[in-house]
Parts: C-alpha cells; structure tokens; sequence
C-alpha cells in the first residue's frame, strides 16, 4: 500500500494521473498532519498558503481514512468543484472509490407542495412578490418548472436554465426552514430535500457549504436526521469565515418581509376554514398588519433605506420603539397560540411554529442585555430586518464540537497573524487545539512587488479616493492593464469608477469591468477572458477570486480594510470590549483588518509563474506603528517606496500584447 510521501512524490499515483500536479513539500506536510488529526479524532486548525494545494492535502487523507467525512465549504464554487471535479480526480488517483454526496441548502431543491401550491401546469400563477396578476415572464417560467418536476431526479434548480436565485417564481417553489411541512407534507415521499439528506447520510464523504453545517450544528432542522451525528471528521475550508458566520446563527434575526410572508401564508390558510367570517383570528392578523406599521412609525429613519441598505443602532432609538418591538412580538405569540387552536392541519401546525418562532427571536432581541450583544436595525426600500449577534460565542461553539466525537479539521490561507492563531481560535473556543502554518511555496520575494506610496493624503479628505486613483493609473497602464482596484466601500468604488472613466474619456484603453453592472462570476470570467481589463471592485472581490496567469498582475488597494466604527455592530462590539478592560483596536479592529488585507493581497500570486505588484496606498502603512503588523500578515514581498522601480517592474512582466497595445496607444 503507498503511504503519503509515494503518493504526493516524483511519479506518484498524483502526478501521474494528474498533467498539472506538482511535487510540493507543503503539501505533503499538510496531508500527513490531517491524517495523524483524522486517525486522532482530534481537532486541529492549518493555515496553507496559497499554492500548497490544501484540497487535495485533505482530500488524499480523507479518502484513505475509511472514515466518513463531513467537508465544508465557503462558497458554492467551491463546492461544485470538489464534487464535479477534485474529488472524482483523486479518487480514481487513487484507486479508491467512494460514494459522495453533494448537499445543498434547502431553498436550492424544488418544494413540490409549494410548486402545486402556486400553480398547477398550465393554470396561471397567482401573486408572485406581491403582486395581483403574474407576469407573463413568471408564467412561462413556472409552466417550465412544472414540466421539469415531472422528470427531476435531483430536484436541484440549477437544472432549469434561465432561472436564477433572483427570480421572482424561484421563492414561489422552493421552502425555508420557516416555510417546510417536515414530515406533516404529503408530498414527503417525493421529497428532494429529503431524498438529499438520506443520500447524504449513506456516503461516505459529503461536500456541504457552511451556511448548512452550522444550521444543522445549531439549529438541528427536525425531520431530517443528524449529518454531524453520523461523521468522523469534520474538514472545514475556507475556515476564516466561520467566526462570523458562527456569530449569525448563534444570534437572532427578525425581518419584516418575514412578518409579512407569514401572515400572507396564514391569510391565504384562513380562507380554507372561516371563508365567510375571519373571525378573531382574522383581527389577530389585522392587529399584526398596526403593530408592524407601529414599530415603522416609532422614531425609525425609514427615508436612510431608500439608497440602500442602511444599519442604524437600536441603542438610541426611542422608548417607544422598544415598546412596539414587544407588542408585536406579544401580537405574533398570541397568533400562534390562536392557530394551534384550529386543530391538526399540517399547514396549520407549520404557521403556529412560525408564529411561535418570529415571537421568541423577536422577544429575545427586545429583551437583550446590551453587555451580551449588539443589537442593530437595517433597514431598507422593502422593509427593515432587527437583529442580534453575541459578542462571545466561543463556550457555545466549543461545547457544539465537544459534544461530538472526531476529528475537526479547520483550514484556509488566512487564519494567523505572524505564527499565532489566536485570534481565530479564541473566537471560537478551541484555543488549546493543535496549529500549524505552512509558508506558500511560492518565491513571493522574486515573483511580487509591494509598493507603499508617498506623499497620499489623509483616507479621511474628500480628496482621498482621486490621489488613489491619480497612482493606480500610470500603474495600470505600465501593467498594460490586468489589475483589481479593491475598495473599502461602495461609496469609494461609484466614485472611483467615476473619475476612471472621466479619465479614460475619448482616449482607447483597457476594458473597465465594474462591481454591480453585471453578476460577479460574468464579471470575473469576461475580466479572464478579456486578459488586460481592469476590474475595480469592494467586499466580495477581497477572497474567493482566483485568477491565475497574466490576466492580473497588478493589485491596488485603496484603504486599509478596518471594519467601518459608524457600523453599529461594530461601534457595539468595540464599546463592549473597552468596557470589559479589553483593548477593541489591538484585540479586534487590528487583527481582523490584518486578515481582510491579507485576503486582498493574496489575489495576486496564484501560481509560480504569476508575477505583479500590490500597491496599498493607505498612507497609515508607514506612518503608524501598528503598520507593522499589517505588514508581517502579509507574504515576504519585495517593498519598496519608488514609483519608477514598480512601473520598471511592470513592464518587464507585461505579456507582449499588452505591451504593443501601450506602445499603438
């Protein structure tokens, strides 16, 4: 039998099956501390450095473990390509063939009752979004949802082309947790959601993403059975977001859109029992319908959403606020207790655990001591959300994993800072698990460029965003284009693209592609395609993007991504930390702006013959002394101040084409 060394070695199963494998020393030490974890059932967390090759560090291991493994994810990219692609690769490497399960969430998979619900074929559709009559785009678009059920296997909606996440019909067929029958649905038999999870739980490695691992570590959806009770292992990807994402589901959230769903549902319901005379069920809705418009008219800014999405504190806002938070809440208990009088229907039972649902989460942010959580309003042009994040969740999360036997295996490019993990592992209670950092294997010295500006305006002036983009210009076009312009926020971007097309006005330059004029993977692929564009982009082109060659060589970074103070989360969790004796800046807003800026960074060099700069035009880089820190989170890139050496340094790595199309320009 090989052991680890022979398979990832010179003429190896790996190298020998795969024509883009390469031999690393980093990724065979991965493999062999994931194995010893896996064989230990014990927990362990490794940051691998971009090139490693982590996945398959921990999908070797998994696969020759015999054990039943659990892997997470952070993206639905991620996801696909493990189960359409890695993961099939190395298993025929390998010669051990396993059974693998691709599990969603529920809201991906046709809901057949709520599909019979809304139309049967060929019938027309009855208010999509509120609105009275369907547009005909909806009909046809249902009609050919129906057509497709009849033969479905998966009930995965991605099988219907031309319906994305965003259509208006793709909610009308699907359930949420809220919405879900459970076992009560007669359609159970025929169940997709369900028929996944059985699925999930006969393979032997099942590929989730984390929004559904922590659903089923915290709110164990009932009905369809335990996936975390029956693995081994656990292998988490992309482990840098769960401390966040932890926080969400372990905190509370109530919206007003799902107010309102409930009490379409249950109008919709009523119809079915009392036609002719609503009775007091029908004025308990009614008294709902006041006391939501109540909690809108009790002081809150409602004309800051029009723009957009707008988070405001609950701390400040006025008494009467609070007080109409709690007669909602009392108004949806007293909803519940009324349909669970109607008897056993199913639909009935689900509106009563609804019911009974939004009135404790509602009651539990209402009631929230301001030392246990931050408690904030969004609020937007469709309705305002409240909601609660605990400040420490890591007793809870430690006791979730503790209550589990096996091995936890947490994984990402980015999760210390210098050699210590703290940050990472205190947030989540298991910082006496084991660490280990491997070094990319790439020569970031030689391959990279960072350059740290001169002479930039304070990030705070009105004229900050225009000296940013005064220093990328000369930049991209000595680059020839290929470059990420990464923002802190939307605000700076729309005025970055701004004064880049005001720039580029009549005169021929590269291709701009710019966050929010089209989906962001078309974006990402045109930007590939194209090979000298230049994208500029905020939040979600910081991780996750991968562009490998010379269509990115250069990344400028606009400000040092610190989490913004007039978020009221943010400005709740700092003010708790301060009041606790902690230091908020050095224990929090510094540590997590190092990992973000490390994420950015990190989508230069893909690849050992990736070349490029990384500009970081925050002025603070040099000129405070917690600089340093922010420069020992990132890879040992060559720094420098002199604009002339970067611009040398670009050229000289300038595919041709790009350098033709500067020299014609």
């Amino acid at each position: 039998m090989l052991d680890l060394q022979d398979i990832f070695g010179q003429g190896g199963p790996l190298e020998r099956a795969l024509q883009d494998f390469r031999v690393r020393r980093e990724q065979l030490r991965m493999a062999e501390r994931v194995a010893a974890a896996l064989e230990r059932r014990e927990t362990v967390v490794v940051e691998a450095g971009t090139g490693t090759g982590k996945t398959f560090a921990y999908l070797v291991p998994a696969l020759l473990s015999g054990a039943r493994v659990l892997i997470s994810t952070g993206t639905r990219t991620l996801q696909d390509q493990l189960y359409s692609k890695d993961l099939p690769l190395v298993s025929a490497a390998l010669g051990r063939p396993a059974s693998v399960a691709l599990l969603k969430g529920r809201t991906n998979y046709l809901c057949r009752y709520r599909l019979a619900a809304s139309a049967a074929p060929g019938e027309q559709l009855a208010m999509i979004e509120g609105e009275a009559r369907a547009p005909r785009a909806s009909r046809a678009m249902l009609t050919r949802i129906a057509r497709w059920a009849r033969t479905t296997k998966s009930g995965d909606l991605a099988e219907v082309g031309g319906l994305s996440d965003s259509h208006p019909v793709w909610a009308q067929v699907t359930s949420t947790r809220e919405s879900c029958l459970g076992q009560r649905c007669p359609e159970i038999s025929r169940c997709h959601v369900a028929l996944a999870r059985r699925e999930a739980l006969d393979a032997d490695i099942v590929i989730v993403n984390h929004h559904l691992l922590l659903a089923d570590l915290a709110l164990k959806e009932d009905g369809f059975g335990d996936l975390l009770g029956s693995a081994d292992a656990v292998i988490l990807d992309e482990a840098h977001q769960i401390p966040d994402l932890a926080t969400q589901f372990f905190g509370a959230s109530v919206s007003s859109r799902q107010i309102e769903g409930l009490l379409k549902d249950a109008q919709l319901e009523l119809r079915k029992w009392q036609p002719a005379d609503p009775g007091a069920l029908g004025r308990e809705l009614h008294r709902i319908e006041e006391d939501l418009r109540g909690l809108h008219a009790s002081g809150l800014p409602l004309s800051a959403g029009a723009a957009g999405a707008t988070r405001v504190p609950w701390t400040g806002q006025s008494a009467r606020f609070g007080d109409a938070a709690h007669e909602l809440s009392e108004s949806l208990g007293q909803l519940g207790e009324q349909l669970a009088a109607l008897g056993e229907d199913a639909a009935i039972t689900q509106l009563t655990a609804r019911a009974a649902d939004l009135a404790a989460s509602l009651s539990r942010i209402a009631a929230t001591d301001e030392l246990e959580g931050a408690r904030a309003i969004e609020i937007t042009a469709r309705g305002i959300t409240l909601s609660l994040m605990p400040f420490d969740i890591s007793a809870r999360f430690r006791a979730l994993i503790e209550a589990r036997r096996g091995a936890w295996i947490f994984t990402s490019a980015t999760l210390s800072l210098g050699e210590e993990f703290g940050h990472f592992t205190g947030r989540l209670g298991i910082a006496e698990c084991s660490t280990l950092r491997i070094d990319s294997p790439f020569d970031h010295e030689r391959q990279s460029l960072l350059y740290l500006p001169e002479r930039m305006p304070d990030p705070r002036s009105p004229g900050y965003v225009a000296a940013v983009i005064d220093t990328a210009l000369p930049l991209i076009e000595a680059a020839g284009g290929g470059a990420f312009v990464l923002f802190t926020s939307h605000r700076a971007l729309a005025q970055g693209a701004a004064l880049v097309r005001a720039r580029w006005d009549g005169v021929a330059r590269q291709r701009l592609f710019v966050q929010g004029e089209a989906p962001r993977e078309r974006l990402l692929q045109e930007f590939r395609d194209d090979g000298n564009g230049v994208l500029l982009g905020t939040a979600s082109f910081w991780e996750g993007v991968d562009v490998k060659g010379e269509a990115l060589r250069l990344v400028v970074i606009e400000k040092l991504p610190f989490a913004s103070p007039d978020d009221p989360l943010v400005r709740a969790r700092i003010e708790h930390l301060n009041a606790t004796g902690a230091n908020a800046f050095r224990d929090y807003q510094l540590p997590e702006a190092a990992l973000a800026l490390k994420q950015g960074a990190g989508r230069l060099i893909r690849s050992e013959d990736d070349y490029g700069a990384v500009v970081i035009c925050d002025p603070r880089m040099v000129a405070r002394s917690y600089g340093r820190v922010l420069l020992a989170a990132l890879p040992p890139m060559t720094v420098t101040q002199d604009p002339d050496e970067v611009r040398r340094f670009l050229r000289k790595h300038a595919p041709r084409a790009a350098t033709r199309s500067m020299s014609a320009s």
